[in-house]
């Protein structure tokens, strides 16, 4: 089977050999911290075996939940922000069909989500939606506290125990939480939820192969089995230090372009499917990075469509940038273009051809415009949209991060900074305990 290839060849011509060899001790120190459980941060090593460590078993009780909410509900809400949603998200976006939200019900149910903002229209227009429908709700949240998502759980849980009756919405609410602790798991034992683990030693923007995503991705009707799969594939690939290990070689190309003055990666897809896969990766690196005053900021883009609007940026701005490509080497469906005999859009040049074709041109003119502009270029290509492959990148990106973080210097499993907006927000908004908070933040307006 086909897996991920990485090219840096256009890259490495900015910064040199002897700069990204130069990060090969760093990089086996940061594999070996990873591998052996150790470091800053190890406590959330979890991730780094968790493929291979998945008990059939959960597989298989997962795959059972899921069909229960298949049978009973047209929709399932995924309530969570973060990590707690963005990995699903980007699964299911990847592999399901460009226009199923326009589509009625198939053999599963349709995956919406709720809880990643506090958007009061959005809440009031997913309520009205849902008001004569079959719905469950998936709740992810390790504290059950998180602002966002204890909103939109708390407004949904009303609608549906009043639309179902409290007895019946038992049934229909899974709750993916602590082990032991917070108010999720306090509430879910109290009313009897169905529920899956959060580990402890997994973070959330890593959850994706937890239960996290697992769930949302099975109720959606793909195989969880060889996502996992694709997963314990590169776990194994990605093992061992070597020039041959493509998260190695990430993470070294990247931050010898860091050290080389370029500030912004951008993530460049070709595939629509992707865009959400992009938004996963910005929060993987983003969280994982920025600290300390230091880290590459992770920007992406969907080209061509943000060649018409980012692409002048990128061509000729300040040349602080360097780009990741996802490539995917094979569509699943075949169109091609038809002759017209008026060619008024002057495109019969490319009659006969398969549309695939002509992106894949945009996509190789585009690397080389760019590259010449001064763009160092990283270019992961992956064989199809399926599963395995996007199981594999998934884990190949997660490695990387870990790496990557190391030889930056920096905890990649902590977040800090993370909590700033909350106490302020809390200190606004009054809440009990914050009022020494609420005082100083009043005295700045």
């Amino acid at each position: 089977m086909k897996t991920i290839e990485i090219d840096i060849q256009h890259a490495l011509s900015f910064t040199g050999r002897e700069a990204y060899d130069s990060l090969s001790q760093e990089a086996v120190k940061g594999i070996e911290n990873l591998e052996s459980n150790k470091g800053a941060g190890s406590d959330y090593h979890g991730w780094v075996t968790l493929p291979s460590d998945i008990p059939v078993s959960q597989l298989e009780d997962i795959k059972a939940t899921a069909a229960s909410l298949q049978v009973s509900c047209d929709y399932v809400v995924c309530v969570g922000i973060g990590g707690s949603y963005l990995g699903a998200k980007a699964v299911i976006e990847a592999l399901d069909n460009s226009f199923a939200s326009f589509m009625p019900r198939g053999k599963y149910p349709k995956v919406l989500f709720a809880g990643q903002n506090i958007g009061e229209d959005y809440m009031a227009e997913l309520r009205d939606f849902l008001s004569d429908k079959r719905f469950g709700i998936v709740v992810v949240s390790k504290s059950g506290t998180t602002t966002e998502p204890a909103i939109a759980f708390r407004l949904l849980k009303e609608q549906l125990e009043k639309q179902v009756g409290r007895s019946a919405a038992k049934d229909l609410i899974v709750a993916v939480t602590d082990a032991s602790r917070g108010a999720l798991r306090t509430l879910a034992s109290q009313e009897g939820y169905k529920t899956y683990v959060i580990p402890d030693n997994v973070g959330g923007r890593f959850s994706v192969l937890t239960p996290v995503g697992l769930l949302p991705i099975a109720v959606a009707g793909f195989d969880i089995d060889r996502l996992v799969a694709g997963a314990v594939s590169m776990m194994e690939k990605t093992r061992l230090a070597s020039s041959g290990n493509p998260a190695q070689t990430y993470a070294m190309m990247r931050n010898a372009l860091y050290r080389d003055g370029k500030k912004i990666e951008i993530l460049v897809n070709y595939n629509p499917k992707l865009h959400y896969f992009g938004e996963w990766w910005k929060q993987l690196y983003g969280e994982s990075e920025g600290k300390e005053g230091k880290g590459i900021f992770p920007a992406a883009v969907d080209f061509t469509t943000d060649l018409h609007s980012m692409g002048q940026w990128i061509q000729q701005g300040e040349r602080t940038i360097f780009e990741t490509v996802i490539s995917v080497e094979a569509s699943d469906r075949e169109l091609r273009i038809p002759a017209d005999e008026a060619n008024l859009d002057g495109i019969n040049f490319m009659s006969g051809r398969r549309v695939d074709e002509v992106n894949k041109m945009a996509e190789l003119g585009t690397r080389i415009a760019h590259n010449e502009g001064g763009v160092p270029v990283i270019k992961i290509t992956i064989p199809r949209l399926c599963e395995h492959t996007l199981g594999e990148l998934i884990y190949f990106f997660e490695k990387a991060c870990g790496i990557s973080g190391y030889i930056l210097g920096v905890n990649p499993f902590d977040q800090p900074g993370v909590e700033a907006y909350k106490s302020n927000m809390f200190a606004l908004l009054g809440k009990p305990g914050y009022e020494a908070e609420t005082q100083a933040i009043q005295s700045k307006l």
